[in-house]
């Protein structure tokens, strides 16, 4: 579809994230006009699944933030839109695009170990990495499909659509049923990487009679907004739509990493790692797709919790996260002696082990509250330089690294991380940005040409303390031994945990 050419509209990027949807309204150069946001809850019916109900809390999400960006606009023409979100997910709906059953979100959802094991023994870890880039964990959507036929097999018969939480608003705004290469380059084992497009022999496999969707880059145009969605959503109607994407991505995109060797790491209630790649370099410790922009791979890390488990910890003892910082930063490095394994959800990204646990050694009753918490933030950081290591043997470069999410505000965790892995970040000036990535995406689709540098230039850059980095050097070291000398008793506690809950 031909691109629109921007002028002087109006852009919206809107993005549906694990906890809260957030959207901007922004003008060709990148200033933020308006912001809106809701918070929403997920759902966990049974333990290891993770949920989102499309239509309350995607498709509600959505209207209240257009409707409030719409009228903020004030009459100004709207040049585009486009929307991200958490991914990659399995949504199955019908042929008219209405949900089947609630999403089954991406890695966090740990229900389909048995489908894992299973495909990967068919089809041979080494081929899988070899094609789709990827070992198949819980972040991959192939898995997820052969649980549902198998576990809910009457939905899987009604199921004529597959849907992701960007491509579900593509969907309603438009009727378009598409999908961008960067997400279907997560849904392994269903997409060939190097050849982007989907392998049609492994997705019939997987996902028998299900037609795929139409594979677009995240820059381009989709479809323009209907008039029953314009009626709905206060858009105007044939307002172009890009493809979306996932969310990590358009955060990435919203800080200009988008050379080789730039690294976006993301604080948030799980830590994300996205580096961009001139070709792929699959690993078996990490996720290679393909990147948002034509031509791009990027190596990917996440951990399973980070910010969950401050959360976790301040509704644990009543307090705040001020509160919380305050005690933290009065801490010196390494916590008078504690070290965290931030396993409390299993781990994604190296380990692959969705039995880990988190474990917190040399607990003494002469620790309070602020070595608890600095410890906390000390072990994510532990696993950001992990997954930073594994990135470099896998033949990436980390030579910039761009620091965003809200685990930036405050600047101690950001100075943490530094401080362990001995290199700088550089902090931008809007550090919730996936919207702000949407919006940019919309004006590269609908023809202009941003000026990214200018659109979020960096505020701050975090450099390490030598003699703070020699501490963490030696934590560091005790840090990755201290997993697998315990990960038969971390196995065996969550299996006893699971026979608790009724998964024995």
């Amino acid at each position: 579809m031909a691109a629109d050419s921007v002028g002087d509209g109006l852009l919206l990027g809107i993005d549906i994230g694990t906890s809260s949807s957030k959207g901007v309204l922004v003008t060709p150069r990148g200033e933020i006009l308006a912001r809106a946001s809701r918070p929403h809850e997920t759902s966990h019916p049974h333990p290891g699944w993770v949920e989102h109900d499309a239509e309350t809390v995607w498709w509600q999400d959505f209207l209240a933030i257009a409707r409030e960006l719409v009228a903020a606009a004030d009459g100004r023409r709207l040049a585009g839109l486009a929307v991200s979100g958490i991914g990659p997910v399995l949504l199955p709906a019908d042929a008219d695009g209405r949900p089947l059953r609630p999403a089954i979100l991406y890695g966090v959802d740990t229900r389909a170990e048995a489908e894992i094991a299973e495909l990967t023994a068919e089809l041979g870890a080494e081929s899988i990495l070899d094609r789709a880039g990827t070992p198949l964990s819980s972040q991959a959507v192939g898995p997820k499909w052969v649980w549902l036929a198998r576990h809910e097999p009457e939905v899987f018969a009604r199921t004529r659509l597959f849907l992701m939480a960007s491509s579900f608003l593509v969907h309603r705004l438009t009727g378009e049923y598409v999908l961008d290469h960067h997400s279907a380059s997560q849904c392994d084992p269903m997409y060939d990487l190097r050849d982007a497009r989907w392998a049609p022999d492994w997705s019939a496999k997987v996902a028998p009679g299900i037609e795929l969707p139409r594979l677009l880059w995240p820059t381009e145009v989709a479809g323009r907004v209907t008039a029953a969605a314009a009626r709905e959503t206060g858009l105007p109607q044939g307002l172009p739509v890009t493809a979306g994407t996932v969310d990590a991505w358009a955060e990435a995109a919203s800080v200009g990493v988008a050379d080789p060797g730039d690294t976006m790491v993301m604080y948030g209630t799980t830590m994300f790692l996205v580096q961009v790649l001139a070709d792929p370099r699959p690993h078996p410790g990490l996720w290679t797709t393909r990147g948002a922009f034509p031509g791009t791979f990027s190596l990917a890390a996440g951990m399973a919790t980070s910010g969950a488990i401050t959360s976790w910890l301040r509704e644990l003892v009543g307090g705040d996260f001020a509160d919380l910082l305050r005690r933290a930063a009065e801490v010196p490095a390494g916590s008078r002696g504690l070290l965290l394994l931030p396993y409390f959800a299993g781990e994604r990204t190296p380990l692959f082990d969705p039995d880990a646990r988190g474990i917190i050694a040399g607990l003494t009753t002469g620790h309070g509250l602020g070595e608890l918490y600095r410890a906390t933030l000390e072990g994510i950081a532990y696993g950001v330089r992990h997954n930073l290591e594994v990135m470099h043997a896998s033949g990436g470069r980390a030579k910039r690294l761009v620091a965003v999410g809200g685990g930036t505000q405050g600047g101690l965790w950001t100075q943490i991380v530094t401080d362990v892995t001995g290199q700088e970040q550089q902090v931008p000036a809007e550090t919730i940005g996936a919207a702000l990535g949407d919006a940019l995406l919309a004006a590269v689709a609908t023809g202009a040409e941003p000026d990214v540098a200018a659109w979020n230039p960096v505020s701050a850059t975090v450099r390490p303390d030598p003699a703070r980095t020699a501490v963490y050097d030696e934590f560091y070291r005790r840090y990755r031994a201290l997993y697998p000398a315990t990960v038969d008793i971390a196995h065996f506690l969550a299996d006893q945990h699971k026979q608790a809950e009724g998964r024995s």
